[in-house]
C-alpha cells in the first residue's frame, strides 16, 4: 500500500455489496414494478445504483427466503430474443401491502445514503 492509495480509495471506492436484507427489500422494490429474472434484477441495480452490486448467491438466497416466505412466485418464461426460457419472478398478491411496507425500507435507506 501506498500513501496514494488510501486517497484514491476514498475519491473512487470499489462497490459496496448488498446484504441478504438490503437485498430482499430491493428485490421487492423491483417486482412492485414489474416482474423480472435474477439476471435483470442484477442489472439494474447496477445501471440505477452504480456503486452497488448483488452478487449471485445473496440474490439467490433472498428470493430463496422469498419463495418459501410466500412472498414471490417463480415461473418459467420463454422471452423474446433470449436463448432458454427464464425464471420469472412476482410478487404474490397476497404479499403486495408487505412488499410495499420492505421496499420503502430500500427507498428510505437509498435516501439516507445519497443515491
Amino acid at each position: 500500500m501506498k500513501l496514494e492509495d488510501i486517497h484514491q480509495f476514498f475519491e473512487s471506492p470499489p462497490p459496496t455489496y448488498l446484504c441478504q436484507e438490503l437485498a430482499t427489500c430491493y428485490i421487492l422494490y423491483i417486482l412492485i414494478h414489474m416482474e423480472s429474472y435474477g439476471t435483470e434484477l442484477i442489472q439494474k441495480l447496477e445501471s440505477e445504483y452504480p456503486t452497488y452490486r448483488l452478487s449471485d448467491t445473496v440474490l439467490y438466497s433472498a428470493i430463496k427466503f422469498l419463495e418459501e416466505e410466500g412472498a414471490v412466485i417463480g415461473y418459467w418464461k420463454k422471452l423474446e430474443g433470449r436463448g432458454r426460457p427464464r425464471r420469472m419472478y412476482q410478487i404474490s398478491p397476497e404479499w403486495q401491502k408487505i412488499a410495499e411496507d420492505l421496499s420503502t425500507l430500500w427507498q428510505q435507506y437509498m435516501n439516507r445514503r445519497g443515491n
